[in-house]
């Protein structure tokens, strides 16, 4: 059986990992990404700004030993977010699944939220499994899509 664990994000991760968030299809399904996920730049120094952050918890996600994507619990708006994203080649595996049990562990402060694009039904199977809750839903502007469309927001408390 595979051995899914977090650890924190090291210096070694970042190729890898602005690899995987700008995998076409993967922004395509997530919908709510940066402008331009190509952007080096961008990518750098956003992850360097979240890395120093205390207010952020970051984690890579390991999967027997490989780095297989990141999760991490931020605030936007007062609230608690939780975000998360695992290599395309991977999907299926319950590695999110397992990694967001591990990470809710590291993260007891509630109420925690997410939000996903409503036809992300991967995602949205992850984050009810791990007992968020459907809030609501919103129409908001998807950039990997170019256009609007609907996020469902959920909470966990």
């Amino acid at each position: 059986m595979a051995v899914i664990a977090l650890r924190p994000v090291v210096d070694a991760d970042l190729d890898a990992l602005f690899d995987m968030m700008r995998d076409p299809e993967a922004v395509t399904m997530a919908a709510f990404t940066p402008q331009d996920p190509t952007d080096r730049a961008s990518f750098d120094a956003k992850m360097s700004r979240i890395r120093t952050d205390p207010e952020i918890t970051l984690r890579a996600i390991t999967y027997d030993g490989r780095l297989a994507g990141s999760i991490s619990a931020f605030r936007m708006e007062g609230d608690l977010e939780l975000t998360y994203w695992v290599d395309r080649a991977l999907w299926g595996r319950g590695i999110a699944s397992q990694a967001l049990t591990l990470f809710l562990k590291t993260v007891p402060i509630r109420p925690l939220h997410a939000r996903a694009a409503s036809d992300n039904l991967g995602s949205l199977r992850v984050l009810t499994k791990a007992g968020f809750q459907r809030q609501t839903t919103e129409i908001a502007y998807a950039s990997a899509r170019r256009t609007e469309i609907e996020e469902t927001v959920l909470r966990l408390d």
